[in-house]
């Protein structure tokens, strides 16, 4: 039966996001039940893509990442695909109507980090994190919104600054492994040689002024089904944020910065204390 290979397909997407992001599955634990196969699907999509460009050193990516978007648009002609990622992700595009230029503005970023290393300039950094964060909060919030075409008119700036902010503070947690393993430099016009805290704080300001505006123009006005989700994941990086934040850039270039599992598990208490009270 179709269903089952499409009921493994959905499995195999949350299985991915599950094992590749405790955060983000946390977060959508927190979605509403009808709503976070879909968010899995979106998920398990996009962490197939940049694994094949950031992890697979091994293999020619070019010919994986090729293979990979072919496979994609053949399927979503046929309307199925035997790899069961693609599959998921095929109907969540049809079922909510995600527009393929916010698919293919994600693809064209993802295949940039195969031979770009480096971003010189205001306008490329923001088309990179364009296509590999903001689109990919625009798909979600059409599944957030469940085709209210005003509701996402409403909030789609607010959840771009978000997908922005949560990739920015991942470029500047994930400093030393881009630079020493990846040899790649997202942040434009800057000397890893010579940054230092004034620069990081710059970078910083930045950051918060996206998450300020992500908070009250966009997670206040969500969904209810929504709300509470990514709430958590809002909180997560703006904790992560001021982690970064305390710590010197010499510090990040030596370690990856993290949240403890305590951690997270006392943003989850205190947030779903907000959330009961209708303080956000």
């Amino acid at each position: 039966m179709k269903q089952l290979f499409d009921d493994v397909s959905y499995s195999c997407s949350k299985l991915v996001t599950q094992k590749y992001s405790t955060s983000f599955t946390l977060a959508t634990r927190m979605l509403a039940p009808k709503i976070r196969a879909d968010i899995y699907n979106i998920y398990g999509f996009v962490r197939l893509a940049d694994e094949i460009v950031d992890s697979f050193h091994d293999y020619n990516k070019e010919d994986l990442f090729a293979e990979f978007e072919n496979q994609y648009y053949e399927s979503k002609s046929r309307g199925i695909s035997l790899n069961p990622v693609i599959n998921a992700f095929i109907h969540t595009v049809d079922k909510y109507d995600i527009q393929d230029d916010l698919v293919q503005a994600f693809l064209k970023s993802m295949k940039a980090d195969l031979y770009k290393t480096a971003y010189t300039n205001v306008d490329e950094y923001k088309a990179y994190i364009y296509g590999s964060a903001d689109v990919v909060g625009l798909m979600c919030l059409k599944v957030f919104v469940n085709g209210n075409q005003q509701k996402y008119d409403e909030l789609k700036d607010a959840a771009m600054r978000l997908g922005s902010a949560f990739q920015k503070v991942n470029f500047l947690r994930d400093l030393k492994d881009d630079y020493e393993v990846l040899n790649r430099s997202y942040f434009p016009n800057v000397n890893f040689s010579s940054l230092d805290d004034h620069s990081k704080a710059t970078i910083i300001k930045e950051i918060e002024e996206d998450f300020d505006y992500a908070f009250h123009h966009g997670v206040l006005k969500l969904p209810v089904e929504a709300k509470f989700g990514v709430y958590m994941a809002y909180r997560y990086y703006l904790r992560l944020l001021k982690k970064l934040k305390k710590v010197s850039f010499s510090e990040i270039m030596k370690t990856r910065i993290r949240i403890s599992n305590a951690m997270k598990m006392n943003l989850l208490a205190r947030s779903y204390v907000k959330y009961k009270l209708n303080i956000i």
